[in-house]
């Protein structure tokens, strides 16, 4: 287990929480790049997967954790464009 990925991942999802906020309150897409989301997703799962196959640990919970918020800041993007129109 490495603790500058614990780190990294605590760093990272620290800013998950402010960012679902701000998109439940602002009920906007202005700012946010849905694409970017969707990468940042991808690297989480890619994170998962290779907990899983190379080197299992506690680790793996954080990884599930941030792409859990980047999953739900996805869906409330999607929510957001449909009050646009």
């Amino acid at each position: 287990m490495s603790y500058f990925e614990i780190g990294m991942l605590i760093c990272f999802g620290l800013a998950w929480p402010f960012s679902i906020y701000k998109s439940i309150k602002s009920r906007s897409v202005s700012g946010k790049s849905v694409f970017f989301l969707f990468v940042i997703l991808l690297g989480y799962l890619l994170g998962i997967l290779h907990k899983i196959t190379y080197d299992f640990n506690g680790v793996i919970y954080l990884y599930s954790l941030n792409a859990i918020m980047v999953f739900i800041d996805i869906l409330l993007y999607y929510r957001n464009l449909s009050f646009k129109k």
